[in-house]
């Protein structure tokens, strides 16, 4: 059996999936529909809207199957995501890469296999719309478009989730799916008593950027920003595009030396993102850092004011050097 591979922007992948806060919720009508409907266009007994994380594959939407996930290590989707087209298996029997695969050779029994994947931008794929049955099949020309259309019903669904709390260019949160899932954490901070320090960056000289070299590299400097956000924080901590060129993290449960020995992997993180894109600018940045105790009477909006408030201090005291 061969082990899918994860994708070379796998942080970036999870994350934006991540953010929607989409998996294990309850079913919804709109991927029902879709699922169902692909179920009774190719006649086969299984059609499931596939998600896959980290370590598994989880079922937003599925007809004719009971399990709600399954290992990502054997899972047929998770081969499908590394791939721009379709995936297709006509026999799982007669391929070496699937004969010996335990969704093979007990139940579900997979014979034939048809995953689009789900892509919420080029080179960003979270799961498939895919199509399974015990038996050998074939999908023409025709029936390939259907199912790239079937698919694309399901990537319309999934960005309107995106639009409500992802920031499209980074695919971080925006302002509002921030404030959600800060939100969260801040009552998990108050029930377990843990700390709470929240990271205002604001990016230095980015209106010369986009002034001197054009509004596609000012996207480029925040697009390359959040990536390395998403590769520096961990996983417990929330980060967000604020609008602009700034950007948040919430950090939980960290005291001041951890706070800065994540700020200091961050700078040095950036400084070698800079090294390696070889730009005529370098992207530069000021911060703010407040903490605040599990038991604050503060609002986020009002944790996030104090950050703001300090990372222009920090701004104006740079200046002046």
């Amino acid at each position: 059996m061969l082990k899918p591979e994860k994708p070379k922007n796998e942080a970036e992948r999870l994350h934006a999936l991540r953010t929607l806060q989409i998996l294990d919720t309850s079913h919804e009508e709109r991927f029902d529909r879709v699922t169902r409907m692909a179920k009774r266009m190719f006649g086969v007994p299984i059609s499931l809207v596939s998600l896959v994380d980290e370590n598994r594959q989880w079922f937003k939407s599925k007809q004719g199957l009971d399990a709600s996930e399954t290992p990502r290590e054997i899972s047929f989707c998770g081969h499908a995501i590394n791939q721009d087209g379709l995936f297709i298996i006509p026999d799982a029997q007669e391929d070496d890469r699937f004969a010996d695969n335990p969704l093979v050779t007990d139940a579900p029994n997979i014979r034939f296999y048809a995953g689009c994947p789900l892509k919420i931008r080029e080179g960003i794929n979270l799961g498939t719309l895919c199509l399974i049955d015990s038996k050998p099949k074939l999908l023409n020309e025709e029936d390939q478009q259907l199912l790239a259309d079937l698919g694309a019903m399901i990537e319309q669904e999934i960005k309107s989730i995106q639009l409500a709390t992802l920031d499209e260019l980074t695919l971080i949160s925006n302002r509002r799916g921030f404030l959600t899932l800060s939100e969260y954490s801040k009552k998990v901070c108050h029930r377990k008593q843990m700390s709470m320090t929240m990271v205002l960056f604001d990016l230095n000289k980015f209106k010369p950027i986009n002034d001197r070299f054009g509004h596609h590299e000012g996207d480029f400097a925040l697009s390359k920003f959040a990536e390395v956000m998403i590769e520096t924080f961990r996983e417990s901590d929330v980060i967000g595009r604020l609008g602009g060129d700034e950007f948040i993290a919430m950090l939980t449960d960290t005291d001041q030396t951890q706070v800065e020995s994540i700020l200091n992997r961050f700078g040095s993180a950036i400084n070698l993102m800079n090294n390696k894109i070889n730009k005529p600018y370098r992207i530069e940045y000021s911060y703010g850092v407040v903490s605040f105790p599990f038991d604050t009477g503060k609002t986020l909006e009002e944790m996030i004011e104090l950050a703001d408030s300090a990372m222009y201090e920090q701004k104006k005291a740079n200046k002046r050097k």
